[in-house]
């Protein structure tokens, strides 16, 4: 996956393009990590990669829920989407025995395909269903455009922390990861 995105043509296909690779940069952390280093907590931090990338999922499958009910929100519903189970919200025991960094990588990768499909196909103003959850009182109104920026937004975050923890475990750095996920040598030649 190269590093930066491809150009893009109009903001659905921007919008798209951007939550998709962050999804995917995320899990390019993930990138050759053993079971062990999958569940470190090697800083500050009391989340692992695996956790990140459990949290990742959750918010992603959240956010793409309500954008997929938004259209059969009917007036004066009132937060008509449940949000799925804490589980994979910021948990750092979200890791599961089943998990393995390939496993992570493929579910993430998944989701970036959903979401860049589902994404370049919405109306962007239609509004959708706000989660019934603390962190979210006070806001009244969500449109599909923010709801999309809000999943940038958490997933670019995500992804950075992510950096974070890989570089703690083995020095390895996001540059040198996109290399190594796509079968290259590290440095390439002309570094």
């Amino acid at each position: 996956m190269p590093f930066l995105t491809p150009d893009t043509t109009d903001e659905p296909d921007t919008l798209a393009t951007f939550a998709a690779q962050q999804i995917r940069q995320l899990a390019t952390a993930l990138h050759g990590l053993s079971p062990q280093q999958l569940a470190a907590t090697p800083s500050a931090s009391a989340m692992s990669l695996g956790a990140l990338a459990r949290h990742a999922l959750f918010v992603t499958e959240n956010v793409l829920a309500g954008v997929r009910a938004a259209p059969e929100r009917t007036a004066g519903a009132d937060r008509p989407v449940e949000v799925a189970a804490l589980e994979g919200a910021i948990d750092p025991g979200a890791l599961r025995s089943e998990d393995s960094a390939e496993s992570l990588i493929a579910l993430l990768e998944e989701q970036a395909q959903v979401a860049d499909q589902l994404l370049r196909k919405v109306d962007l103003d239609t509004e959708v269903p706000i989660p019934d959850q603390p962190w979210f009182v006070g806001a009244e109104h969500w449109n599909n455009r923010w709801s999309t920026l809000h999943l940038i937004e958490e997933i670019a975050r995500h992804a950075g922390h992510a950096d974070i923890i890989r570089e703690s475990i083995d020095g390895k750095g996001t540059y040198e990861l996109n290399v190594l996920a796509e079968g290259g040598t590290w440095p390439p030649e002309g570094w």
